[in-house]
């Protein structure tokens, strides 16, 4: 019933799902691009229309009175990222205790442009030793989509090639703020 109604919702809004979903149980789903706050609601409702049940990791600080209750509610698990906290292992621990997971990140971390997206998927998916799960949130063309699993490998860059070929034409709900896809450049000496 849900799934039908968050589906009817979408296309009331003119959107699509196009989801080629894996048989694997568990996997770090990333959503791309994220430039709006439209990005959550949207994506939650997809979800529900595809039938899987995702979890997601925020600020710990999201999850106080009087919200805390309701982002667990639809799959939050805060995240402690002060005090030395090891975020990775946090998430990477969540795949062994569970048979099942969908653990949804975006890893453009903010809705404002940078220069890089952040890799901790990356390092969540070859800790737990999952795959990585692409999906997209499609303004121009108002589709959402699933598809492009792959595991990730020890040439992080390699990686990221491919994913800049599956979103090079996804654009999100205000393209200029679109992230670069591709690691953060390590500072030399001569940066200083």
């Amino acid at each position: 019933m849900l799934s039908r109604i968050s589906m009817w919702i979408l296309n009331m809004l003119g959107w699509s799902v196009q989801a080629d979903l894996p048989e694997v149980k568990k996997f770090v789903a990333i959503a791309a691009p994220h430039t709006s706050n439209w990005d959550f609601p949207l994506g939650i409702l997809a979800a529900k229309a595809m039938r899987i049940e995702i979890h997601w990791m925020g600020k710990h600080t999201l999850f106080r009175w009087p919200y805390g209750r309701s982002f667990r509610a639809i799959g939050g698990t805060p995240v402690h990222r002060d005090h030395g906290q090891n975020y990775i292992q946090q998430m990477a621990n969540l795949f062994t205790e569970h048979e099942e997971l969908i653990l949804a990140l975006a890893p453009e971390g903010t809705r404002s442009k940078t220069d890089h997206w952040k890799t901790g998927f990356h390092y969540i998916a070859r800790a737990a030793n999952v795959p990585v799960l692409m999906c997209y949130l499609d303004f121009a063309n108002k589709q959402v989509g699933v598809g492009g699993l792959f595991y990730p490998t020890d040439d992080i860059e390699a990686d990221f090639h491919q994913i800049r070929q599956f979103y090079q034409s996804r654009r999100g709900h205000n393209p200029d703020q679109e992230s670069l896809i591709q690691v953060k450049q390590k500072q030399t000496p001569a940066d200083y």
